[in-house]
């Protein structure tokens, strides 16, 4: 069985988990990442790691002493990733989105997000992107993909300045990039 079929398999099997049926391509990996800072000892944040894509794009993007918390529910994957990503800064954590400061103090240089948002409750999702808006320095981006752009009001209603990107590929990602802005 090849991998792409295999890893295919793995996301529909979860999908009310990851929100996506395959991994995201290479125009969103690079769409979502291009806000995250390059300068030294930054601190980032992804939400949603799956098998580890994404996350690979923002090890290439960082410095060398800039570290990555990575926050995945499903154990499998955190494996999977641990197996295949060797690199001192990751730092992967099986957990959920909710318990960003649980596992990270200190202010954050970035989010990098795919979690599935329309599986949350409102409440929840809300709770998710105010803790993570809360824990960002001014002028640092949160940035989230997802299959649909209804999910684009919660983020208005906590970040002042967000952009909504449609990538026309299939299936069709939206990207959005919201900043925190400076009171």
């Amino acid at each position: 069985m090849n991998k792409k079929f295999k890893t295919g398999l793995k996301f529909t099997k979860n999908f009310f988990v990851t929100g996506a049926f395959v991994e995201t391509n290479r125009k969103v990996e690079l769409e979502i990442c291009k806000h995250i800072p390059k300068q030294e000892n930054a601190t980032i944040v992804e939400f949603g790691m799956g098998h580890g894509n994404i996350t690979q794009e923002i090890l290439n993007t960082i410095s060398p002493t800039s570290e990555l918390y990575a926050f995945e529910v499903n154990r499998e994957f955190c494996e999977h990733v641990q197996q295949t990503i060797k690199d001192e800064r990751l730092n992967i954590i099986n957990d959920g989105a909710e318990n960003l400061t649980t596992h990270v103090s200190g202010k954050i240089d970035a989010v990098i997000s795919s979690i599935p948002f329309s599986f949350f409750s409102k409440q929840k999702g809300k709770q998710i992107i105010q803790t993570a808006h809360d824990a960002l320095k001014n002028e640092a981006y949160f940035s989230q993909v997802l299959l649909t752009k209804f999910n684009f009001k919660k983020f208005q209603q906590i970040f002042s300045e967000c952009q909504l990107l449609k990538i026309p590929t299939f299936p069709v990602y939206y990207i959005y990039h919201c900043q925190k802005k400076s009171s």
